[in-house]
């Protein structure tokens, strides 16, 4: 019979939390996670690795001034550990690390203080960290900071991702050669002799299991016999970066399953914090929970996954939680809420106030328009609109924001321009709100749908020789390895011509802007074509071609009207990091242009819009497109719209 109360046994090189239902080691005073016994398993953690290599906060840092998204990995051990908590109810424990100077330049000039926590009757353990940066440190760059699992691979073979991304995994011996062939870049390897003949031919790369921050909730993996579950489940956003799109990874090929807190991934240098010197700085990530669970003997395992969404809806709903110790986690009485309703007034579509039907609402840092998909320092809060327009953030953390708005099927970006001060307790109306998205004049033509991806567009089927079986006839046909060189068979010589009111965006505009790869193993640079009719033209009017992008890596937008050759009339410059390309990602960082088309470059009868991306030497670089429309002139009577209310 399990015991009644949280236990916790103190040792030299061990702390062991157990509740009866489970036991879990870590490494004093490191606070590594060295063990996990559940449900007659004496480990589920790969007992063939070191001890310091099993289940792990780690981060990757640099020093100020730095440029892009590597640096020095850190795995992060404790010098100190303390009982925070010993009850029956809950044992907390915690490992911290202090900084001073005598570091400088070996360690990341951060306090870090790792918590890990077990209840009563908890068929799992929670676990927090707070980082904090004293103003009189230098600074430095933080370009990730996750907790990593690494499972016994002898006993989890299937992963769970999500309903529809489910599967038996290879083996990480698969990956090696001459077991396994790796591809355009480490990460993707093609399985030549794996152990398991199924998976021959096959791709493995553990981007094609990413998930955008809203629907990554719970994800993990099944042993099959016995039938036991390991999940990981992140009940609030709030401590994440980038907003509710942004993509993280999940588990892979390990077995590993990943907590990401901070990743550059899908967006670049962008969304690297740069903590400067005379910057004071601190964060809570967490707590997120690790959930184990298993069936009786004869019960269907997959059953498991099942019982791990409601565990993760029971994790959401209890958010924020009660019984984190630490006075920088905000209880539910601390924090405030915030609701109103969204309008979308665009006189060029309706006469009418529009509700803003699933709008994206959000709070985060002071800042630009659309700043919150690059901030990366501090907590975000979103929720959806509903059908009605009506939002209400709830358990936000006191402070100062701006509200942040984007409406599926609209462009652009909302803002309120006055910031908004949450204060415990509170609950702040409001009231109703209008965005009045860019717009000149009426829609010529259009092409796509505003949604800040390119999964409308026209995703290839895989070369047969680089397939992921999960995504053939999948809605996620975008994860597939190597589409971006179908291009160059679909075009060898001439590139894509679209013909408005002939063409279909979903069959006719290719997914991703590449570049083209030659014979020689050059790369070349690509010109699409947009043609159009218009019946008259205002010679002395102004339309305008609005162009929002989904993604760009390395790579520059220039648009030509009608002559291929004449200086462009619209450049971006160099724009982009996101490497949603490569990653498999059908979106990476949202870009919003309007570009000033004067009449007189327009003809009646038949015009051509040119698009090029010039920049040309690796097969990543590119434009993901959202969408485009033509703008008429504005009529007489009308004054730009695109003053804020």
């Amino acid at each position: 019979m399990p015991h009644l109360g949280v236990q916790l046994l103190v040792q030299d090189r061990h702390v062991v939390m157990d509740n009866g239902l489970l036991q879990v080691t870590l490494s004093n005073p490191d606070g590594i996670v060295t063990g996990i016994r559940f449900s007659g398993i004496d480990n589920l953690l790969e007992v063939l690795n070191d001890e310091s290599n099993r289940g792990y906060w780690d981060l990757v840092w640099n020093a100020a001034g730095s440029t892009g998204t590597t640096g020095i990995f850190d795995v992060i051990r404790g010098t100190s550990f303390k009982v925070i908590v010993e009850t029956e109810e809950q044992v907390e424990v915690s490992f911290t690390r202090t900084w001073d100077s005598s570091q400088e330049g070996k360690l990341v000039p951060l306090n870090i203080d790792k918590r890990f926590v077990m209840l009563r009757g908890s068929s799992g353990f929670y676990s927090y960290a707070i980082y904090e940066h004293l103003k009189e440190w230098p600074g430095f760059n933080l370009g990730e900071t996750r907790i990593a699992f690494k499972l016994r691979k002898d006993k989890f073979h299937y992963m769970v991702a999500a309903d529809n991304r489910q599967r038996f995994m290879p083996l990480p011996d698969d990956r090696v050669p001459p077991r396994g062939q790796p591809l355009a870049y480490p990460e993707a390897v093609k399985l030549v002799k794996p152990v398991e003949p199924d998976f021959k031919g096959e791709v493995d790369d553990k981007y094609q299991y990413s998930i955008e921050n809203k629907d990554n909730k719970v994800h993990g993996w099944i042993c099959m016999d016995p039938a036991v579950g390991f999940w990981q489940i992140t009940p609030s956003d709030e401590f994440r970066s980038g907003g509710p799109v942004k993509q993280n990874l999940t588990s892979h090929v390990g077995p590993t399953t990943l907590a990401m807190f901070l990743s550059a991934h899908y967006s670049g240098e962008d969304l690297v914090p740069k903590i400067g010197a005379g910057e004071a700085w601190k964060k809570v990530f967490g707590p997120v929970f690790m959930y184990f669970n298993s069936v009786m003997d004869g019960d269907d395992p997959l059953s498991l996954w099942e019982d791990a969404k409601l565990q993760m809806l029971i994790e959401v709903q209890s958010w924020p939680y009660e019984f984190p110790a630490s006075e920088d986690y905000q209880k539910p009485d601390q924090r405030g809420n915030v609701s109103g309703r969204l309008f979308v007034r665009d006189r060029f579509v309706s006469d009418d106030y529009i509700p803003a039907n699933g709008a994206y609402v959000g709070l985060a840092l002071p800042g630009d328009v659309g700043s919150w998909q690059r901030e990366c320092k501090d907590y975000q809060f979103w929720n959806r609109a509903d059908e009605d327009g009506y939002f209400s953030i709830n358990n936000v953390r006191t402070g100062d924001y701006n509200l942040y708005a984007w409406v599926p099927g609209v462009i652009g970006d909302y803002r309120y321009d006055v910031s908004v001060t949450v204060t415990s307790g509170c609950d702040i109306e409001m009231g109703d709100l209008v965005y009045q998205p860019p717009r000149d004049g009426p829609t010529l033509w259009e092409i796509g749908i505003p949604d800040r991806s390119a999964g409308e567009f026209y995703v290839p089927d895989p070369n047969p020789n680089y397939t992921n079986k999960l995504y053939v006839n999948h809605p996620d046909r975008f994860r597939q390895y190597g589409l971006w060189e179908r291009y160059a068979e679909l075009y060898p010589d001439e590139d894509l011509v679209y013909t408005v009111g002939v063409s279909d965006y979903r069959k006719d505009w290719f997914y991703a802007q590449v570049t083209r790869k030659k014979d020689d193993n050059t790369y070349q640079r690509t010109t699409w074509q947009i043609k159009f009719n218009l019946d008259e033209v205002d010679q002395n009017g102004t339309y305008k071609l609005r162009v929002a992008l989904a993604s760009a890596t390395i790579s520059e937008l220039q648009v030509r009207i009608n002559d291929p050759k004449a200086k462009p009339l619209f450049s971006s410059g160099l724009i982009g990091k996101d490497n949603s390309i490569a990653r498999h990602g059908i979106h990476g960082l949202y870009w919003l242009y309007g570009i000033d088309v004067p009449g007189a470059r327009l003809v009646e009868g038949d015009n051509a819009v040119f698009l090029t991306q010039p920049r040309s030497t690796s097969p990543f670089q590119g434009i993901m497109y959202d969408y485009i429309r033509l703008e008429g002139p504005p009529p007489p009577s009308s004054s730009s719209p695109e003053t804020s209310v």
